[in-house]
């Protein structure tokens, strides 16, 4: 059972006292105690200790029995013997008014709270049974000002008579109530409602409306059908036993708990409302007898049995749960100070009084009570305890209730409930580190507190390690604990040093004995603990990614916010902290967790769920690589292995692996995909251009073995292949093969359009070199020429001299190449001397002066539109094409050259000069043609010569008639728009020269805002009317037209 509170018997009436005690009232320090002869004891009370804060009276825990005080716990210091000619039934005091409220001889009478003289007899109140008073700060309706207001509420058989005080001064007005039946009791609810007790039932009234409510039971669904809404506490049929035993029926109690929630007790029955009367979804109290007295001493609800039995029940308001039992015998009144709903209450205790003794009840302190109720696995009971105190009463009461929850949750995990016991520390956000060091080592690695079970034992006498070795070792771990003392926690170690206010783990409901700690985590045990275990550390997952990025770093506002050393660290459940450390290095802290959960739950998956390994370690994660890297290999996961290593960026040592792997070095056997280079070729095409030197190393063994599909790493279409630097790519490819180089080559400069200069001239090396080599075949001779020469024409980056220079005059295979280069450098003559001399192919001669003639005709048929007459002026004479031709060197002229007037040693080619004259007559001048052709040819030979040069003419000057036509029809119909504005659709026109302009009396100028008058105007294309002196100005900002408008159009 919970020790809350220790009875220390305060009053106790000498033998030879013949009086007896009628009732009891506390105040500060004072205990007034009305006697049955109407006497009146004035006590002081002597404090044995200085109270808590937190309700602490100086009570300890251990003690069986109060301590015996250095002083009497009471002090006798005045009797009022003439206080009433009767017993004196009830007390309280309003210590606002200064006065003392009594009930003797079934009349309340008013006292000076100083003197205990009578001050007023209330003759109203003859035949008054009980009285309530309350005191509240209430506000002025109209002037909202805060004033005191004091009641007292006095029960005189069917009535209730109620005086007020407000501010110290008593209202004249006393307010009347009439209930159906008599009043037995009367409980205040608040301020301006009371709770009225009779043998029908309870009744709640309004006394500034005085509204009466009736309690009833609350609404069951078999009872919802039509059937009536019986009152609480009514005496019906069954009640009316009552009258068989001596017409006694029981008392209706109430009293009001936390949150403004109301106890009704009336026999064993009771019933939770609110403040409005509405019934509350609460079970009874499972009383075995009706009470004689109930209370509300915060945080606790109090039943006084029944003098014969002479015990206090001290239960939680929340579970309505047994907590204490206290012994007082022959007790038959319980007295609460006010307020007793408030931690204003707390450590003031509360009276139990019989007809002679009366009882303090000290209450010890609220840490005192939590460890209790954990020591006796009463978990939910200590959570609850918790939960109705005040924040202020507690030292972090979070962390507590959180506490409690985590040791909940390891008794549940000892006793073999995996599945609650993970979902409790899941709710409770337990750290980790103790979740995962329940486990075996299997699981938890060096973490594991449960293998050491037989170790530890054996060595009781050997001090526990616990200190913090994270720097020193791979995996950061816990000190160990054998399995006992891990659920027994009696000992702080860094995993519960953080938790000050509560105790650690120490529950007898936890086996002590060795042999009685069920068998060991294993078997089928084992893997439904792992699988609870699974959805935790998923879950621990989510919350630390929030704070911590991939690369052990806080995330930059998480950084931002915990730099203050006053700011709440978001994440502060996730980490167990050692005892007294003050600098802590929350990043570090975090990464050790974060590391820890991912690597446990990789063990996890593995031993239960090895499917869902694969998902975890292919995605960003922090767990152990050499754990990871070691379960893996030994279960034969090698393609898993590569992912994971790649995934955690140890590029080299993936690298390693396929590298044995591939190349069949491995000592075990493994799967035909990870044979060869292709997955290393894979491997290497994902790693970005940065590391360039792993992708060069261990490239080369691939591009060795296979070629083609080594060369797949800087041939893919892909980012990272086409971000390579080529420089080192080339160079390496050089080194290992040239002819890889030559498709590295080819690749940049024709798919990836490369335009270094010094990367094309490498190519054209490449190609003149191949075909010199003397051992090169026919056909592959034919194609290197051919990419020699497309290269040639397509680029511009290559050095046009050096290349010439490379390029052997004799050998046949670079005839046209060179002529290629030449043309590049302007060297047309040189060019088709080749073509006709060289390789006497007139074709490919003629078809090079096409490409070059239209190559320069753009240029000028620009020249000849620059040229062309501006709209509306007469043209200037056609130009010839003779004259156009003229001006320029005309490479069909230098081919005609060579055909009829060829170099020394060479003959003259009529034929080709006949079919070229014949086909590109028009394109050549006829001054430097004629001159051409010898004075024996016949002008029959001609003919077809100047039948196209003529027809070229003629078309020339027919184009140019039709254009000029054509510019003349559009100066006319601009000219007409001019004047007459453009025609609309409808058949209208709108604006132009002519158009009208109708200006009022009373149009004014939109610029300067003035009557225009006999003031030149003009008009803008628009129609919009201005001063002809507005027009410049701001007339752009008022009007939105301005010199932009001018710009649109013309003038009127």
């Amino acid at each position: 059972m919970l020790t809350a509170f220790k009875a220390q018997s305060i009053v106790e009436l000498k033998q030879r006292d013949k009086s007896k005690i009628e009732c009891v009232l506390a105040y500060g320090n004072r205990v007034l105690v009305g006697l049955n002869t109407g006497s009146l004891r004035i006590y002081r009370v002597n404090e044995p200790l200085t109270p808590a804060p937190n309700g602490d009276t100086g009570v300890s825990k251990d003690d069986a029995q109060p301590s015996k005080p250095a002083q009497r716990p009471t002090d006798l210091l005045h009797e009022e013997e003439k206080f009433s000619k009767r017993a004196v039934q009830q007390l309280a005091v309003i210590k606002e008014a200064n006065v003392l409220v009594a009930l003797t001889d079934n009349h309340v009478s008013v006292h000076d709270l100083q003197t205990y003289a009578l001050q007023e007899k209330l003759e109203k109140t003859r035949g008054a049974s009980s009285f309530a008073v309350t005191s509240n700060v209430e506000k002025d309706a109209e002037t909202d000002i805060p004033s005191l207001a004091s009641r007292l509420a006095v029960a005189i058989k069917r009535k209730v008579l109620i005086w007020s005080w407000h501010d110290m001064e008593l209202d004249p007005d006393v307010q009347e109530l009439t209930l159906p039946a008599t009043v037995k009791s009367l409980t205040w609810v608040s301020g301006m409602k009371v709770l009225i007790g009779m043998d029908p039932g309870y009744t709640l009234v309004n006394i500034e409306t005085e509204e009466m409510v009736e309690v009833n039971k609350p609404v069951v669904a078999a009872e919802a059908a039509g059937q009536t809404v019986a009152r609480f506490g009514a005496v019906t049929s069954s009640g009316m036993g009552y009258m068989g035993m001596g017409g006694w029926v029981p008392k209706p109690m109430a009293t009001k708990l936390a949150n403004g929630t109301i106890m009704l007790a009336k026999d064993v029955n009771t019933l939770f409302i609110d403040e409005d009367g509405k019934p509350l979804e609460k079970r009874q109290i499972p009383w075995a007898q009706a009470p004689d007295a109930i209370g509300y001493s915060y945080p606790f609800l109090l039943s006084l049995q029944p003098a014969s039995k002479g015990a206090l029940d001290v239960r939680s308001p929340e579970t309505l749960t047994l907590l204490q039992t206290i012994p007082v015998p022959n007790a038959s009144m319980l007295h609460v100070p006010q307020p007793n709903i408030s931690l204003a209450h707390a450590g003031k205790g509360f009276l139990v009084s019989s007809d002679r003794v009366i009882w303090r009840m000290l209450a010890t302190s609220y840490e005192a009570q939590t460890e209790e109720l954990v020591k006796q696995a009463r978990f939910d009971e200590a959570v609850s305890l918790l939960g109705m105190l005040e924040d202020t009463l507690l030292k972090d009461k979070p962390g507590q209730i959180r506490e409690i929850q985590i040791q909940k949750a390891q008794t549940l995990f000892t006793h073999r409930k995996y599945r609650p016991a993970l979902d409790l520390f899941t709710d409770a956000a337990a750290p980790p580190v103790r979740v995962v060091s329940l486990y075996p080592k299997s699981i938890a690695g060096d973490l594991s507190s449960v293998d050491n079970v037989i170790e530890d034992s054996q060595e009781d006498d050997t001090p526990v390690d616990d200190g913090d070795d994270r720097d020193n070792t791979k995996e950061p771990s816990t000190p160990r604990k054998s399995k006992v003392d891990k659920l027994k926690s009696t000992a702080k170690d860094s995993d519960t040093a953080s938790i000050k206010s509560v105790a650690t783990v120490s529950d007898s409901a936890i086996p002590r004995d060795k042999s009685k700690s069920g068998p060991a985590l294993e078997g089928p045990d084992l893997k439904q603990a792992v699988l609870a275990l699974c959805s935790f550390l998923a879950q621990s997952r989510v919350q630390f990614q929030r704070y911590l990025n991939y690369d052990g770093t806080l995330k930059e506002s998480i950084a931002s916010q915990i730099a203050d050393p006053e700011a709440e660290v978001p994440f502060r459940n996730l980490v167990v902290i050692p005892e007294g450390q003050d600098k802590v290095d929350w990043e570090k802290e975090l990464y050790y967790v974060a590391r820890l959960v991912d690597t446990t739950l990789f063990r996890a998956y593995m031993f239960a769920l090895p499917s869902l390994a694969g998902p975890l370690f292919r995605l960003d994660n922090f767990c152990d690589a050499d754990v990871v890297e070691e379960k893996l290999y030994e279960s034969g996961r090698y393609n898993d292995l590569i992912d994971f290593l790649q995934g955690k960026k140890l590029h080299r040592q993936a690298l390693e692996l396929l590298e044995q792997f591939g190349q069949n070095k491995a000592e075990d056997e493994v799967m035909p995909a990870l044979r060869g280079p292709s997955r290393t070729v894979g491997y290497l095409q994902q790693l970005p251009p940065e590391l360039i030197d792993i992708i060069l190393e261990y490239s080369k063994w691939p591009l060795e073995t296979s070629p083609d599909t080594g060369m797949e790493i800087f041939l893919a279409d892909t980012e990272n292949a086409e971000n390579l630097p080529r420089d080192r790519v080339l160079a390496h490819l050089e080194s290992i093969n040239p002819d890889l180089s030559l498709r590295y080559l080819e690749h940049i400069i024709n798919e990836l359009d490369d335009p270094s200069s010094h990367f094309h001239q490498n190519l054209v090396d490449s190609y003149i070199t191949k075909l010199k080599s003397p051992s090169l075949s026919t056909t592959d001779a034919t194609n290197y020429q051919t990419k020699l020469e497309s290269h040639l024409l397509t680029s511009t980056s290559y050095n046009k001299a050096k290349t010439f220079c490379q390029l052997p005059a004799d050998n046949s295979k670079f005839y046209e190449s060179r002529a290629i280069v030449l043309r590049a450098m302007g060297n047309h003559k040189q060019a088709l001397s080749i073509y006709v001399f060289q390789i006497k192919d007139y074709a490919k001669a003629e078809s090079y002066c096409n490409e070059v003639y239209l190559a320069t005709a753009p240029r000028s048929r620009a020249l000849s539109s620059a040229r062309r007459p501006s709209q509306g002026l007469p043209a200037p004479p056609v130009p010839s094409v003779t004259d156009t031709a003229d001006e320029k060197e005309n490479v069909y002229t230098l081919l005609l050259g060579l055909y009829l007037k060829p170099p020394s040693g060479e003959q003259r080619n009529w034929a080709p000069a006949l079919e070229l004259l014949s086909h590109h007559g028009a394109r050549l001048p006829a001054s430097s043609t004629l001159d051409l052709v010898p004075d024996d040819l016949a002008v029959k030979e001609l003919q077809a010569y100047f039948r196209g040069r003529m027809r070229q003419e003629i078309t020339a000057l027919n184009e140019m008639r039709i254009v000029r036509g054509l510019e003349e029809v559009k100066r006319v119909r601009t000219e007409g728009e001019l004047v007459f504005g453009k025609e609309l659709p409808q058949g209208g026109r709108k604006g132009g020269r002519s158009r009208r302009v109708v200006v009022g009396e009373d149009a004014h100028c939109k610029v300067c805002l003035k009557r225009f008058g006999n003031n030149a105007i003009r008009v803008w294309p628009d129609g919009e009317v201005v001063h002809y002196g507005c027009v410049g100005g701001r007339q752009g900002k008022r009007t939105g037209g301005g010199f932009e408008a001018m710009a649109r159009g013309s003038w009127a």
